[in-house]
Order: structure tokens, then sequence, then C-alpha cells
């Protein structure tokens, strides 16, 4: 999107066309690709990189490395930008808006890594089917919790939303669960599995973003008089279902990530202790609800969520 030159400098003589260009240079964190984005030369786009930071009285970008980085000022400002220019877009240009086709944006999405795996592929699919323009980006999870959505880092969380942030709209999906991993020809396959049975005769992996070496397992077990042996944690699920693979590791994974663990000929299972569900949602800032693009986005996601095939365990 670009302001007609109509809209050019306002009363306090700054260029309402920056904020499109501070938009996107926040968004691409890159001179070249903002250029590229907007379809200019890099010097010309090296020129409204100047002139914004001449506007704002901050380098809004800097060097780190081989890359560019934004300033904490940045920060601070880029989802009012977003914002801003998310009005005006609505505002200037409806007939294109909504129009999916010719919308060209980039969206940021906050998933667990596993539900990337599972749904990324019939995302991009159906982008490229019904919004050419349209780029999806997905972000995993840290291990520190940050208001991605309410800075605009994020403009939509999927999976077991957390956040605390009253402003912020929260969508439940719907629950699901946790099953335990192996790999083909396991022990734990074999006769009738108790709960002492998968405490005692194995070892077992963790999945923790933020290293954690128990969890609501070992919270069941415990109340059963019950302990596990845990030999660590991975940070992802992908990455424990390689190392399940390769040893008599005991880990476990959600029900929509199963496909994963088919794919590498591992072997699921009913984990007999009353795990406590998973609360599935999509969470966004509200900013977002007027936003047509974003709306079809939600919309998408929930349908891939809600038309999950859940396959069969053991």
């Amino acid at each position: 999107m670009r302001l007609t030159q109509s809209m050019g400098p306002g009363p306090s003589g700054f260029d309402l066309n920056l904020l499109v260009a501070l938009d996107v240079l926040l968004e691409e964190q890159s001179v070249q690709g903002a250029a590229r984005r907007l379809h200019l030369s890099e010097p010309a786009m090296s020129r409204t990189l100047g002139r914004i930071r001449k506007a704002l009285g901050d380098p809004v970008l800097v060097r780190a490395g081989r890359r560019m980085v934004p300033t904490p000022h940045a920060l601070a400002v880029r989802a009012e930008v977003s914002a801003v220019v998310e009005r005006a877009r609505t505002l200037f240009a409806p007939s294109r808006y909504t129009e999916l086709r010719s919308v060209s944006r980039t969206f940021t999405i906050i998933s667990h890594d596993a539900l990337a795996a599972a749904y990324a592929a019939p995302l991009f699919a159906r982008l490229a089917e019904e919004a050419p323009g349209i780029r999806a980006r997905f972000l995993a999870e840290s291990h520190v919790d940050a208001p991605y959505l309410r800075e605009g880092t994020a403009d939509l969380e999927v999976g077991v939303v957390d956040t605390t942030a009253p402003e912020v709209h929260v969508e439940h999906l719907g629950e699901d669960r946790m099953v335990g991993v192996v790999r083909a020809g396991h022990p734990m396959l074999t006769g009738v599995l108790t709960p002492e049975r998968f405490a005692t005769e194995a070892e077992h992996l963790i999945v923790s973003r933020r290293g954690r070496l128990r969890g609501p397992v070992d919270t069941a077990l415990a109340e059963l008089g019950l302990e596990r042996r845990v030999v660590g944690t991975v940070g992802t699920y992908p990455a424990s279902l390689f190392v399940l693979r390769e040893t008599d590791l005991v880990g476990l994974i959600s029900s929509w990530a199963q496909p994963l663990a088919a794919a590498l000929d591992l072997v699921t299972f009913e984990v007999p202790l009353p795990l406590p569900a998973l609360r599935l949602g999509l969470a966004w800032h509200p900013r977002h609800d007027a936003d047509p693009a974003h709306a079809w986005l939600r919309g998408c996601v929930r349908e891939l969520v809600a038309g999950r095939q859940t396959p069969r365990t053991g």
C-alpha cells in the first residue's frame, strides 16, 4: 500500500507515506527486503530510511553483524505504526483490500513447533490458491514470555494460549491430549500398560522450551506414589522424535502431531494416567478485528485445526 500524494506532508511536515515505509522496514528488518516489497531501488529505500530517522529522531534500524535490528524506540512504536497503516489501508482502498488475491501482506504466526509442522503445509497451499500475495511466517514459542501480540511482533498466536494481557482476544478451538510415543518394537508396547510399568520400565525424554525436568506426568505419577526417571529435555517435539527413533526412551506428543511420529515409524499409545487436557486456541490483538485479511487468516487456521484427523494410537 502507498498513500496518495494528496496525503503527503501533514501539518507537522511529516510525509504520511513514511508510515508505510516504516511499517515494512520494521517487518523486513532489511533495506533490501523493504525495497523489494515496496518496488523501490535500494538507494531510494535507504534515503527513505534516512527521512524516517530524521523525522523520528531515532536510528530505527541499526547494524548488528550482517543484519539490522530495530532500536528500543522502534519496537515501542511498531504496533501503533502497523495499526495506523492497517486503518489507512481499509479506509482508502476498501474495494482493493477486500479482494484477497490483490492483498500483499506478511503475517507472523507464533505457534507450537508441532502445530507448524502439522498445519503449515496445508496453510501455504491455501495461501497459494486463494491469496498468493499473502505470506505466512511461523515463529516458534520462546523460552521467555513476551507480549508479542501487543508489540506487533506477531499477528496471531496458535496453540495453548496462556497470555494474561487483558486486551488480547482469545478464541477457544477445542481440546487435545498428550499420548506416549516410542520406537516401533519398544517393550512398552506389549502387554497391559499400567502406571507402574510406564514409570519404571523405561527412561523418559521431556520436551520443554524452558528446559524443565518435570511436568504434568510427574504430578500424576506422584499422586500414585510413583516416580519416573527423566534423562533430559529437548526444546521441540520434532527434535524429540528423532531422539526417540534411535533410543529406548519414552516421549510424549500431542495427538494432532501423531502424523509426524508415524512418518518416522514411531508408535503412539495411550498414557495410563489422568493427564490434563490441552486447550487449543487462537489469540490476536484487537487492532486486527476489522482487518479482512487477518479475519480470513484466522478462518483458515480455525478450519485447519477443527478439521484435523486424529489417527488411532497403538
